[in-house]
């Protein structure tokens, strides 16, 4: 359950709270803006803490300042795929968002899927492109022996980045090549997916509440880094322009891939309505952003809770399951 985090307040200020961010993966610039952001709510409710970067000397750092308790703005390797939340269940400090093995299903994109499929959650059809299983470049034939059910156009994502680091849209072989090529140079590891043209919506939930559906209008045509983070490179409307029925069923989608990944406290769960107004679920951000131009802010400012309000009640989620 949602804590009432008023009451919270008091006991927080006497926590010593860390807010770790940064890192070393792609989405590194990405969290010092969440950092910022978070910090400065933190300073407006006078609540102490320190800034902790994630670095190979941050249990020293943690340890030195004695921090009891941590606010996450990682995003990426390291810091959201379990192995920073397992770090912090061996130092034994509670910390906001997911746990150690949601985490790691969900930033781990054919894990997320297969987990999907075994709950009956609509998901755009897959297949997993290994670089160790192709000696030379793949040609066009065995690619599509490679995946002979997926249809045109084509989706390439590194299989553990967030933030659409890396994520290619390919609509001939030749831009499918150059696309896996670039994923495979991340790592050798990549999803392909049918491309579903529809409606981009997102749903955040926090705690045990979901958060108004989310209509993404990217700048460009396809929902790329650039049109997550750049100012102007795209557009929020909520409550989505969809059916009723399909924010309904986009809510109870979220949900489900929520639960099934076995996530907690907050999260965003990205999905595409398609054009006969049928929600699919594309993925599950366990450490949503919280920069001027994120989602989960908006949506929980459409929901009546301020920044403040929002990061006040993430830190009162972790506070009581430290306890």
């Amino acid at each position: 359950m949602t804590p009432d985090v008023r009451t919270d307040l008091a006991s927080l200020r006497r926590r010593r709270i860390a807010v770790l961010y940064g890192g070393w993966s792609a989405e590194r610039a990405i969290s010092i803006k969440s950092a910022a952001a978070v910090r400065a709510a933190l300073r407006r409710m006078a609540i102490p803490h320190a800034a902790v970067d994630l670095t190979p000397r941050v249990v020293d750092s943690l340890r030195r300042r004695r921090i009891n308790l941590a606010f996450l703005t990682t995003h990426g390797t390291v810091g959201e795929d379990g192995r920073l939340q397992g770090l912090l269940d061996v130092l034994g400090i509670p910390y906001t968002g997911s746990g150690v093995l949601a985490s790691a299903s969900a930033m781990h994109k054919p894990t997320a899927k297969r987990l999907f499929e075994s709950a009956g959650l609509a998901t755009p059809r897959w297949a997993v492109l290994r670089k160790s299983d192709f000696a030379v470049s793949p040609s066009p034939a065995l690619l599509a022996s490679l995946v002979p059910p997926l249809r045109w156009p084509l989706v390439i994502k590194p299989a553990s980045q967030g933030s659409a680091v890396g994520v290619t849209l390919a609509r001939t072989p030749a831009a499918f090549r150059a696309g896996l090529a670039a994923s495979w140079r991340l790592e050798p590891e990549a999803l392909v997916e049918e491309y579903v043209p529809g409606t981009e919506i997102t749903v955040g939930l926090l705690g045990d509440r979901l958060l108004p559906v989310v209509e993404i209008l990217p700048a460009h045509a396809f929902y790329d880094f650039h049109s997550k983070y750049a100012v102007g490179g795209s557009r929020h409307v909520i409550p989505a322009r969809v059916s009723p029925a399909a924010q309904k069923k986009a809510q109870e989608l979220a949900a489900g891939a929520f639960h099934v990944l076995g996530c907690r406290h907050v999260g965003r769960v990205d999905l595409i309505v398609d054009r006969r107004g049928h929600p699919t679920v594309l993925e599950v951000n366990t450490l949503p952003g919280m920069t001027d131009t994120s989602l989960l802010p908006d949506a929980a400012r459409a929901a009546g809770m301020d920044f403040d309000a929002l990061v006040l009640t993430l830190l009162s989620l972790a506070l009581h399951d430290g306890r």
